[in-house]
């Protein structure tokens, strides 16, 4: 996380990331969306099926 904006930082570790290579799985709920939209050129997102 160096080098990038103070605001996307406390993006990453609000969803849980906090070093390369690190996976979460969070809920499709627009709080997350808006979150990971604001860090989308930092991370890799997959949908996933539960169930």
């Amino acid at each position: 996380m160096i080098g990038i904006k103070h605001g996307q930082r406390e993006n990453l570790l609000g969803l849980g990331l906090g070093r390369i290579g690190d996976l979460v799985t969070v809920a499709n709920t627009p709080s997350f969306r808006g979150a990971i939209k604001k860090v989308l050129h930092l991370v890799t997102v997959e949908e996933v099926e539960i169930g």
